[in-house]
């Protein structure tokens, strides 16, 4: 064989090779698109925003808002456009956030409540689990703490298993097997249940071992709590308003929990892409954070022309410093925003579907 046929015949086995290799060094290009350039732009302007804003203790939040899940949520804003948190521009606001969360966690419960008492909640347990459980395996803990600290304290995966704990203890206290605020609640809503069934379905998907018991009984809350019309209540019994938050919760709920063979998965979807132009009126970047989530979860086609209307929407409403309002705040607008928007890069394990 000449040298010649050798080369061509070489390539011909190696070019597949190299084009597989080229598309994983670009994992933002999905079902064939690169992430759209004013998803980058805008989202950079963003986590500017948030590095500025973050405290000296490495949490954020402003108001009457704020705790480990607005930390969270903004950790995995970081996170979610593959931002390197080891080596990366913005790896130190990681570090600090994540040494943030779990310097806020209660050794003894294991509820990841924050320094201040008066932020003690589920909804923050939820969505800094969720985060903790996005981090895990990403973050290089010989770095987390910094050498000053003494080397402490618990490592990501100590402090997810002790959340992940703290949050099936909560749930065997409740009668309808699903969570409110405080974590001795005897009742339950499907927003807070939400936050903290996907923290525990994160968590699960990260190697942290979740009863099964625990996920089955929260499933079941939802489907308490899902209409056949495909309306999720809040809380008690009844009361199917058309709430779009609520029902991508439920959505998300169940497309992560891998329940898509259910009546009431179909139902929540069904409702869902019959109304793509719809928002929610009441906090308004909760309501896309989730919608944002469910849809594509659900179905990839009705994302996608969502996901167009709300590019638009979010470019058009950014304010100069790079933040979001919504009606929370910009300390927990912002990360809900970009997090919306992160589907586009889809890094986070969280997203994969």
């Amino acid at each position: 064989m000449s040298r010649y046929r050798f080369i061509l015949w070489s390539l011909f086995f190696l070019l597949p090779a190299l084009a597989q290799y080229s598309l994983a060094q670009y994992p933002t290009i999905q079902l064939g698109e690169a992430v759209p350039r004013d998803v980058r732009e805008t989202y950079e302007k963003g986590l500017r925003y948030l590095a500025k804003s973050q405290t000296a203790d490495g949490d954020w939040g402003d108001g009457g808002y704020g705790g480990t899940g607005i930390t969270g949520m903004c950790v995995m804003a970081f996170l979610a456009s593959g931002e390197d948190p080891n080596f990366g521009i913005y790896s130190s606001n990681i570090r600090r956030g994540l040494r943030s969360i779990v310097d806020g966690q209660d050794a003894s419960t294991g509820i990841l409540a924050g320094r201040n008492a008066g932020h003690t909640s589920m909804y923050n347990h939820g969505f800094a689990m969720l985060a903790l459980a996005e981090a895990y395996g990403a973050i290089d803990e010989r770095n987390l703490w910094p050498a000053a600290a003494g080397g402490k304290q618990r490592s990501l995966g100590q402090a997810l298993e002790l959340a992940v704990r703290a949050a099936v203890t909560s749930q065997k206290k409740n009668r309808y097997g699903g969570w409110r605020y405080g974590p001795d609640a005897n009742d339950a809503d499907t927003s807070v249940s939400g936050a903290v069934m996907v923290g525990l379905l994160a968590a699960r998907n990260a190697g942290i071992e979740v009863p099964d018991e625990a996920i089955d009984r929260g499933v079941a809350y939802f489907k308490s709590m899902t209409s056949d019309s495909g309306q999720v209540a809040y809380s008690g019994l009844g009361g199917f308003d058309n709430s779009i938050a609520r029902i991508s919760i439920g959505t998300l709920v169940y497309a992560v929990a891998r329940r898509k063979d259910m009546p009431e998965f179909k139902n929540t979807l069904h409702a869902l892409t019959n109304q793509l132009e719809e928002t929610s009126h009441a906090y308004l970047r909760y309501g896309q954070y989730y919608q944002a989530q469910a849809l594509f979860q659900g179905d990839i086609e009705a994302w996608k022309k969502w996901n167009t209307l709300l590019i638009r929407e979010l470019k058009a409403s950014q304010g100069d410093n790079g933040s979001f309002d919504g009606g929370l705040g910009p300390s927990v607008d912002t990360p809900l925003a970009l997090l919306a928007m992160a589907l586009n890069f889809r890094f986070l394990p969280i997203y994969e579907r």
